[in-house]
């Protein structure tokens, strides 16, 4: 579905560039000719002059970047055309404010009352001009989803009367709901299953993270039995870590984690488990700012760079970088870029924590970590996307492994990117051993529950003041 959805988004992306286009044409057409010529007393002649071609290229983007951070570009096949009227009319008057006071309000005009004038004319070209292709993507997308020619890839979790009930819902449902149905997951053992006879039995509850692999599964149905019900946190737990929807039958809601908001499969009523941590558009912000800081940090701190590559040659034999396996969003690995502070391979006895006085740390690299100077790499893994500039510190998989024999809920970490820097490590600090790491845990564990744009300035703030005292070890 990758492809299908950069296409969908595109489309949508297109309309709205050139919606906007046409609207602000019009616009300019209707001042020319309907405003000014009551402001001079003539008919004004119509020049389509730097002004105006600005305003038909350059404001659309900046109408993009706005639905963009609003949230419209996100779930491009799940949506309604109630919720594009109401999303379309919310940004479209914002964005509408937005120009009348930047670009409008010094305009010369007969009286006040061509303000409003001016303004609602802006307004319903915009808004008529973006809702009727967004309304006509969203028909012909909810068409193909209705005639099965479009759908996700499902499978339930469950396997008996409720799981049964609800597939013969889905069904027996006028139209087709969009679920490409590939099977179910059972939780306990059983000689037969109910839903063995409509479905295929892909495997047991242990076998979950390979069936999603294999199946390629982007929703997952939760229809356990009230004996099963002790299960759902580890289920929850474990979906949490992958990019799949999650929905589950209504009388299941009250026990399971994470914030419930109600939906429907058409004629079937599921409702959706959803782990958004931030508003779409603060997390639409923070990605962006992620980017734009990133990219001005690796350029501003060029010397500083340049001085750091001299200082860690002159140190030691050995790369400039080091490159290690970290575990990023979703349980995928990725490698992390540091420079080196320590010895040439100063892990040949296997993976271990560095301490304050690690004797495996050169002394230009003690430096460097007492600053954090050696984490300045991290600016190109935010760039790729692999990390962000707040978030958990990632770890590697041996101590992962190590931490969850303790502390299980360590996975809820997974549900964010990893970060250069933490609240657990402002907090707290480097952790030198497991036992300091799951402490360490509660403080990262207290971010995700509490993640805004707010609390991230305020991490990144203290972090500074962390690099300026030294005090990174």
């Amino acid at each position: 579905m990758d492809k299908n959805h950069r296409r969908q988004r595109l489309k949508y992306l297109l309309a709205d560039y050139l919606a906007a286009s046409a609207a602000w044409a019009l616009f300019f057409l209707y001042r020319k000719l309907k405003v000014e010529p009551q402001i001079f007393g003539y008919d004004v002649p119509v020049n389509l002059d730097v002004r105006f071609w600005l305003g038909v290229t350059i404001l659309p983007a900046a109408w993009v970047v706005l639905y963009y951070f609003a949230g419209f570009y996100k779930n491009v096949f799940r949506r309604s055309r109630l919720d594009d009227f109401l999303r379309t009319f919310l940004s479209v008057l914002f964005g509408v404010v937005v120009i009348f006071f930047l670009l409008i309000l010094d305009d010369v005009i007969p009286d006040y009352t061509h303000y409003y004038s001016l303004f609602f004319t802006l307004f319903l070209l915009h808004f008529t001009f973006t809702l009727i292709p967004r309304i006509m993507i969203t028909n012909t997308t909810v068409s193909k989803i209705h005639s099965r020619k479009l759908g996700f890839n499902t499978i339930f979790i469950g396997s008996n009367e409720n799981a049964r009930d609800v597939f013969l819902d889905l069904q027996q449902e006028k139209h087709a709901s969009g679920h490409i149905i590939r099977g179910f997951v059972n939780v306990h053992y059983k000689p037969h299953y109910q839903l063995q006879d409509h479905i295929s039995h892909l495997g047991g509850l242990q076998d979950l993270e390979e069936v999603m692999d294999r199946e390629h599964v982007e929703e997952v149905i939760i229809a356990l039995e009230s004996y099963e019900h002790k299960e759902i946190g580890d289920i929850i737990n474990r979906l949490s870590l992958m990019d799949v929807r999650i929905t589950a039958i209504p009388s299941m809601t009250d026990i399971l984690v994470g914030r419930v908001k109600s939906t429907t499969i058409f004629e079937t009523p599921l409702l959706e488990v959803s782990h958004d941590l931030m508003p779409v558009w603060q997390a639409n912000l923070k990605q962006l700012s992620d980017i734009v800081l990133s990219s001005l940090a690796i350029i501003l701190l060029l010397p500083l760079e340049i001085f750091l590559m001299v200082g860690v040659k002159l140190s030691s034999p050995g790369p400039l970088f080091y490159k290690q396996e970290r575990i990023g969003r979703y349980g995928k690995p990725f490698k992390i870029y540091k420079f080196r502070s320590m010895y040439n391979n100063a892990e040949t006895n296997g993976p271990e924590l560095s301490t304050k006085n690690d004797p495996r740390v050169t002394r230009f690299g003690q430096f460097m970590r007492k600053h954090r100077l050696d984490e300045i790499p991290n600016f190109i893994n935010v760039l790729k996307g692999d990390m962000s500039l707040v978030g958990p510190r990632p770890e590697r998989k041996y101590f992962i492994d190590k931490i969850t024999e303790e502390a299980p809920h360590y996975i809820h970490l997974q549900k964010v990117k990893p970060g250069i820097t933490s609240w657990g490590q402002v907090k707290y600090g480097y952790a030198e051993n497991v036992e300091q790491m799951i402490r360490r845990l509660r403080y990262d564990i207290l971010y995700i529950e509490n993640m805004s744009l707010f609390v991230d300035m305020k991490i990144l703030f203290y972090t500074v003041a962390t690099i300026m005292r030294g005090s990174g070890v």
